[in-house]
């Protein structure tokens, strides 16, 4: 089994920035593709960005360019970098893992309980 425990998330005004981290453990080297997702009251769940095994990542568009995923294999932590936040982008945050290298929008088997990001206007 693989665990995943989010930490990070908070208030900030727009414009503003935070850092989520997600901590893996247990059986780490199952983890292939890893990838952070958020979900609003009311709304669909979205992907906002992966990474695969070799280090390839994939932003949704709209957080190109302000939003940057990372992962430190030694520390077997996963990072999501969130710059010029705005209200949009307000929800809670999940990290998700799968079993996989690469990276299948319904490939992520294990998922941590989220961090709540409130960006205020």
């Amino acid at each position: 089994q693989v665990q995943l425990v989010e930490s990070g998330g908070g208030s900030v005004q727009a414009g503003g920035s935070l850092r989520l981290s997600c901590e893996v453990s247990g059986d780490t080297g199952k983890v292939g593709c890893m990838g952070w997702f958020r979900q609003a009251p009311g709304k669909q769940r979205e992907g906002v960005a992966t990474i695969n095994s070799y280090g390839i990542t994939n932003y949704a568009d709209s957080v190109k360019g302000r939003f940057t995923i990372s992962k430190d294999n030694a520390k077997n932590t996963l990072h999501l970098q969130m710059d010029s936040l705005s209200p949009d982008d307000t929800s809670m945050y999940y990290c998700a893992a799968s079993i996989l290298p690469r990276c299948l929008s319904n490939g992520f088997t294990y998922w941590g309980q989220g961090t709540q990001v409130t960006v205020s206007s």
